[in-house]
C-alpha cells in the first residue's frame, strides 16, 4: 500500500485518443438504414405490381 509520501510519475504529455468506433456505429446504422428503406421501397413497389395486375379493368 501507499503511504501518501511516495512521488508518483505522471505523464504531462497526453493525447486523447479519438473515437473512432463512434462514428464508425454511425455510419453502420446509416447505412444498415438506408438498405432497409431501400428493400421495403423495393417490395412495396412489387406489391402495387401485383395488385395493378390482379385489377380487373372491365368494370
Amino acid at each position: 500500500m501507499s503511504t501518501g509520501k511516495e512521488q508518483m510519475d505522471v505523464e504531462d504529455d497526453f493525447t486523447p485518443v479519438e473515437d473512432a468506433e463512434a462514428e464508425s456505429v454511425v455510419e453502420v446504422a446509416k447505412t444498415n438504414l438506408s438498405k432497409r428503406r431501400t428493400i421495403d421501397n423495393l417490395l412495396e413497389e412489387r406489391r402495387l405490381q401485383k395488385q395493378l395486375a390482379d385489377y380487373d379493368f372491365d368494370l
